[in-house]
């Protein structure tokens, strides 16, 4: 399903992927992105660069604690349940391609991650790990 961009933000152009088409849906549930829209669509005060759909995998959410960031222990008081191989989520491009120089990328959606994630990430990387037809 593609992302519409009829958040309110006027004078945006429709989000693109990396492979030059619609941006679609990354998650609903449990709900990603930076807007938390379910995409993984990105603006100048997203710093992080929530722009890479990625399935969750044991080894990742093992290697992102180890580095500082843990996605799979819950946090009720912000609304976040924790996150378990298999899950989608948007991923920070820096983060992404960290793993990716550790031996440690999971597998990237094509059609939901932004093509801000260019920025940090080579495609023909990104294709590599493609967890979609792409």
């Amino acid at each position: 399903m593609p992302f519409d961009d009829s958040t309110g933000r006027p004078g945006r152009r429709p989000s693109r992927n990396v492979l030059g088409g619609p941006l679609a849906l990354c998650s609903a549930a449990p709900l990603t992105g930076f807007f938390r829209n379910g995409c993984c669509d990105t603006g100048p005060e997203d710093v992080g660069s929530h722009t890479v759909c990625v399935v969750m995998t044991e080894a990742f959410l093992a290697f992102s604690k180890a580095a500082g960031n843990d996605l799979s222990t819950p946090h009720p008081e912000f609304g976040f349940a924790g996150l378990a191989a298999g899950d989608r989520w948007c991923l920070c491009a820096p983060r992404w391609a960290e793993a990716l120089a550790a031996g440690m990328a999971p597998g990237v959606v094509l059609a939901a991650t932004a093509e801000g994630a260019l920025a940090w990430c080579a495609l023909e990387d990104l294709k590599r790990f493609a967890a979609d037809p792409g």
